[in-house]
């Protein structure tokens, strides 16, 4: 009975990052489908990068308020509550009639999408043995990687033969489909963590106060602001090269896959104990020079051109996947004496919402007005910049795990240094 109890709880964590890439499928369903809306409803390109970001609206505006919600009602049941909303937004974005209708409905999935975001690493903490940490967190920050992977995939072939509304509701069934197993496998949530809201709130008071969740959701917005812009408009930049049919979409998707390979060798690099700040400054400076030879360069005049370009974005994908990796990794260790993990986590991911949804409206603008793509990379190394600045701040090192270990693994060092 107890080996069984045992085995259903390592488990858990797998579940918690199955319900995140599902969750993480109703943002990348979108980038191949633009072609489509702005046949089909009259969507302008600066319209495209708002639905874009606008997903990340709700997380930018409600990360916060999510972690009271979780922190009074359950982790496991605001997760399971999130799942269902991208179901929902999904089912009712099928019937969009314009773009702001669209745009509401996306906001709905961006409601689902915070609530699975700031419960799955607190989940993942607290049921997952100590040897695995390092590697469910850094799982656990790939789940972007691999969504944008399977997503852009996807709807580059289906997206040739289907309606964008098929697809549409076809994704809503993919969000729903995790519940079940969290239903089934993730522990039910404790009675006595439940708070009362006004205890929960001194918690999320307390948290906020802390600078350490501050740096690294600054940080992480940095990322998220250059490399959702870059990915999301990646079909619309090959289709306006010339490039038609499955291509773009596969070329896009591949670049969302290498991301995720990043993070998860990441946090094998995490287990050595290598301090943060070592893989992030390295990361943003590649993430900024790689942008200035895929946007400023014309790659026109250069035979095998496109395949030069595509290779240059790939790096940018790969090396980026270390940021999401080492900045989640701290920010489950970020947590103040007497604060709330999922606040944390709840204040990190507004700030990161906040870049997912500038990134993509700075691009268009960008894009609208230099007649191009080739002034992006003015964003991307301005946002480099910066997550460097930040990322001074940052030098924890975790504790490499081993078998007789504690429950859950360390930093042997703060992860702030005033």
């Amino acid at each position: 009975m107890v080996k069984a109890h045992a085995s259903r709880i390592s488990r858990s964590w797998i579940i918690v990052v199955l319900a995140g890439i599902s969750a993480g499928l109703q943002v990348w369903k979108l980038p191949s489908a633009i072609p489509l809306l702005r046949d089909d409803l009259s969507i302008t390109l600066l319209q495209a990068g708002m639905l874009l970001g606008v997903v990340q609206l709700a997380g930018m505006l409600g990360g916060l308020a999510m972690s009271l919600l979780a922190e009074v009602i359950g982790e496991r049941r605001c997760l399971s509550a999130g799942l269902i909303l991208l179901c929902l937004g999904s089912a009712t974005g099928a019937l969009a009639w314009s773009a702001a209708s669209l745009t509401v409905f996306r906001a709905v999935e961006g409601a689902g999408l915070i609530m699975v975001a700031v419960t799955g690493p607190g989940l993942i903490r607290r049921h997952t043995p100590g040897p695995r940490l390092n590697a469910a967190i850094g799982l656990w920050g790939a789940y972007q990687g691999i969504s944008a992977f399977a997503g852009l995939m996807a709807s580059a072939v289906i997206l040739q033969a289907l309606p964008w509304r098929v697809w549409w509701w076809a994704m809503a069934a993919v969000a729903l489909a995790p519940l079940p197993l969290v239903l089934a496998y993730v522990p039910r949530d404790e009675r006595s963590r439940a708070l009362r809201p006004a205890t929960a709130t001194t918690r999320i008071a307390r948290t906020v106060r802390s600078p350490g969740p501050w740096t690294v959701g600054l940080a992480f917005a940095c990322y998220t602001l250059s490399w959702m812009a870059v990915v999301g408009f990646l079909p619309t930049i090959y289709q306006d090269s010339g490039m038609t049919g499955v291509i773009p979409g596969v070329l896009t998707a591949a670049v969302g896959g290498v991301n995720a390979i990043g993070s998860v060798v990441t946090a094998k690099v995490l287990q050595r104990g290598v301090p943060a700040r070592a893989l992030l400054i390295p990361a943003f400076v590649v993430m900024a020079a790689t942008s200035v030879l895929a946007f400023a360069a014309n790659w026109t005049a250069v035979p095998a051109g496109t395949t030069l370009r595509f290779l240059c974005v790939a790096v940018f994908s790969v090396v980026g996947g270390a940021i999401p990796a080492t900045l989640l990794r701290t920010a489950v260790e970020l947590t103040p004496e007497g604060g709330s993990t999922p606040a944390a986590i709840g204040l990190i991911q507004q700030l990161f919402n906040a870049g997912s949804l500038a990134g993509p409206g700075i691009a268009a603008w960008l894009a609208s007005q230099a007649g191009g793509w080739q002034s992006t990379w003015w964003m991307t190394c301005a946002s480099s910049a910066i997550g460097i600045a930040l990322s001074l701040h940052l030098g924890g090192r975790f504790a490499p795990p081993t078998p007789a270990g504690p429950r859950r693994a360390h930093m042997t060092s703060t992860a702030w240094h005033r």
